[in-house]
């Protein structure tokens, strides 16, 4: 006899879901676009082991493509999709989402001699792959909880117990987690010579997307799965948030305790950093939760909407703003303004110019950084008022 507090709720798009979307895609753009070296510690990535606020918006937004998964899926089973077609849809789309992540990353140039195959986008369709197929073939919790085991444990051995060649076993011949003589560094060198992220500033040495860290990365998108797939149980919507945050203090205090054998580092996308970095996802779900599916904030006529509305606008077409924040740079080489008998790009000019009148460097990065965002949010704004969605 089926127990009724686990069969599934009706399928129903989820508003703090987005809310969570939105408020990640806003932040990536924000450091992304930080405004320089002079913008505070938490705009930047850790240089190396440890955790920055910027260090957790790639994994939220992986967790974020994990938790919709199930939502989506869901949703177009339930319209009588079958499971053969939204299977060639996942594909597809995966597809799409690693040629757009080719031209986020060589636009305007496509040097093909330097041309990163690697990247953010790249991750995001690897892990939408994997996890999406496997949720169509087995949509059993167990599993799932099987292969987040099996990705976090097994990388470990990996980076912890695998010699690197010419360079030997960590620990023992070289430092663990050392940032050039690593398993993973080796293998993307060995895969992608000229074609790695760091390669003008490193000669070539890693890629912090790099293949064998996108093991790791699916347990960030299954642990994003196992949330959806607790939300989407019949318990009370109060219980669902009560267990989201005991899920976040879970993760929190596991994946910190294991960071005194194996550090945070999201370049290398640790284990510990896929349960840190997911705990504090979670955490910020559970808040939005709690308020918008709760509290209502997310309710059409309720006076507390318009505090979710950006995030809203933002989360419903993440992708066209990622897409427009990261041409925008590229646009703008194309562009010159004379200032004193220097030419500057745009961007420049504001910097010098607008920003630079702030004295304080630190807020003046990060006014930058809000009014880049803010820039981003006009195009995104105004398919939203025509009720425009892009999907892949």
């Amino acid at each position: 006899m089926n127990n009724p507090a686990l069969a599934p709720s009706p399928v129903q798009r989820l508003l703090s879901l987005d809310v969570l979307r939105g408020m990640t895609i806003a932040f990536m753009i924000m450091v992304n676009n930080n405004g320089g070296r002079d913008a505070w510690a938490e705009m930047h990535h850790a240089e190396w082991n440890g955790l920055t606020a910027t260090d957790l918006v790639f994994p939220t937004f992986l967790f974020v493509v994990g938790a919709s998964i199930v939502f989506a899926y869901e949703a177009r089973l339930a319209k009588g999709i079958t499971r053969a077609k939204l299977a060639v849809h996942t594909v597809q789309r995966a597809a799409v989402l690693y040629l757009l992540g080719i031209v986020v990353n060589s636009f305007p140039y496509f040097h093909l001699a330097h041309m990163r195959f690697y990247g953010v986008l790249q991750r995001i369709a690897v892990c939408y792959l994997v996890i999406g197929l496997f949720y169509l073939w087995d949509k059993r919790a167990s599993t799932k909880v099987a292969l987040l085991l099996v990705v976090l444990i097994g990388y470990w051995v990996l980076v912890r117990w695998v010699p690197v060649p010419g360079a030997g076993m960590p620990v023992r011949d070289i430092p663990f987690l050392d940032k050039d003589q690593n398993i993973v560094a080796w293998v993307d060198r060995q895969l992608m010579p000229n074609h790695l992220y760091e390669d003008y500033t490193t000669h070539n040495l890693r890629d912090p997307e790099g293949l064998l860290s996108d093991i790791p990365a699916l347990g960030t998108t299954l642990l994003g799965l196992l949330a959806a797939l607790w939300l989407r149980s019949q318990r009370e919507q109060k219980i669902k948030a009560i267990g989201l945050a005991i899920g976040s203090a879970a993760l929190l205090a596991s994946g910190y305790f294991w960071s005194i054998w194996f550090p945070l580092n999201k370049k290398m996308w640790t284990s510990t950093f896929v349960l840190v970095a997911a705990g504090w996802s979670m955490a910020i779900f559970a808040l939005a939760y709690w308020a918008v599916e709760v509290k209502g904030w997310g309710k059409a006529d309720s006076p507390t909407r318009k505090i979710v509305w950006p995030w809203l606008v933002f989360g419903s077409n993440a992708i066209a703003a990622y897409m427009v924040s990261e041409l925008i740079p590229g646009i703008n080489d194309f562009f010159h303004v004379n200032s004193g008998g220097q030419e500057m790009s745009p961007l420049g000019w504001a910097r010098v110019h607008i920003f630079g009148l702030i004295p304080d460097r630190g807020w003046a990065c990060f006014a930058y950084s809000v009014s880049y965002a803010a820039v981003c949010f006009i195009p995104v704004w105004i398919l939203y008022r025509k009720k425009i969605f892009i999907k892949v």
